[in-house]
């Protein structure tokens, strides 16, 4: 007679569980932040390199690979929003007070935002400026808006201020990082250096 009861408690608490944060990353998680880092550390050094070019047909070609990574890094960044909604992050120490708790959940939103803002906010000025991005030279994307120099500029300085909003947030979230692992010696930043086995 106890046999119905003890399996149906097992199985809710499995599903309670299931439903729990991990805490670590998965394979997953931590594969798509280092090519998303990567890429993006690269593509805003790339973009320093480029601004200040002569205006020749290498300059156009490093525009277009430029737009190309960007296009990459828009679709990479859809990817990883779809697998942080479907798989929830580890939670945050539990020595990190509210206000810490609140920047850092700042910082993790506002790098998402970036994300998409600034490939979006590219997209945007290349149409303004009748620049059609052709992905990889054969997929040609549609613009978004029609040719405008002013909306341009300014678009271009819009995606120029996202980009350096970007690094610094990026340079705040570097400086976190470290201060957890040789200050507050804690696994936040190991954590996603190495799940050791998870999924």
């Amino acid at each position: 007679m106890n046999v119905l009861p003890i399996s149906f408690s097992n199985r809710s608490s499995g599903l309670r569980s299931a439903q729990l944060p991990s805490s670590k990353y998965t394979t997953t998680a931590i594969a798509l932040h280092w090519i998303m880092a990567v890429a993006i550390v690269s593509l805003f050094a790339f973009g320093l390199y480029m601004h200040d070019l002569p205006l020749s047909p290498w300059k156009l070609r490093v525009y277009s690979w430029h737009k190309w990574a960007g296009v990459t890094i828009f679709i990479l960044a859809i990817a990883r929003l779809a697998w942080r909604l479907a798989n929830r992050p580890p939670k945050l120490p539990q020595h990190m007070g509210r206000a810490e708790q609140f920047v850092a959940h700042v910082g993790h939103g506002s790098l998402y935002f970036l994300m998409f803002a600034i490939p979006l906010s590219g997209w945007l000025m290349s149409s303004a400026k009748g620049f059609q991005t052709v992905l990889f030279g054969m997929f040609p994307i549609p613009d978004l808006l029609s040719k405008n120099k002013e909306l341009g500029d300014l678009l271009q300085t819009v995606h120029w201020a996202l980009n350096m909003l970007l690094a610094a947030i990026v340079v705040g979230h570097v400086a976190a990082a470290l201060k957890h692992h040789f200050i507050n010696r804690d696994d936040v930043m190991t954590r996603m250096l190495s799940n050791h086995g998870k999924s």
